[in-house]
């Protein structure tokens, strides 16, 4: 699956969104649910969760019960952030930059929305997200605790 600049900003928030919906400090969130929710193909999901391990988005644990977390609280993560990280991981070779209309239209209209995206995402965490979340009626589900005994 091919992800344009703007696929991938919109994945690494929907990523870093869900682990703060659906995890916790004590939870981890694994990447088979997540790409089940996102409706992703793990391998696409894999780089991107990499990527944001990296950069201290996320806090990853390997193992069978293993996952990622947020690796800071979300008031202090800014979507600018994330969607950095997302438009960074991109692999450039696929897309084609030489047209006319492209170079002379299309890439300073970006470069337009992008000016206008950053200074919206600066003043966003996701906290606010989650609070919209909350705002729409949206729950974060409720897990028990597991409970092991030999």
């Amino acid at each position: 699956m091919f992800l344009t600049r703007r696929d991938r900003g919109m994945v690494a928030l929907a990523i870093v969104l869900d682990v703060a919906f659906h995890g916790s400090s004590e939870t981890v969130v694994n990447a088979a649910e997540l790409a089940e929710r996102t409706g992703m193909a793990r391998r696409t999901l894999e780089p991107l969760l990499q990527a944001l391990s990296r950069e201290r988005l996320l806090d990853s644990t390997r193992g069978p019960h293993g996952g990622y977390r947020l690796g800071r609280p979300a008031r202090l993560i800014r979507l600018s952030d994330v969607i950095a990280v997302g438009l960074n991981s991109l692999d450039d070779s696929g897309l084609d930059l030489s047209g006319r209309l492209q170079r002379a239209v299309v890439e300073p209209l970006w470069t337009e929305f992008d000016s206008q995206a950053q200074a919206h995402a600066e003043a966003l965490t996701i906290e606010d997200l989650l609070k919209r979340a909350a705002a729409a009626g949206l729950r974060k589900p409720v897990g028990e605790p597991l409970n092991f005994v030999i």
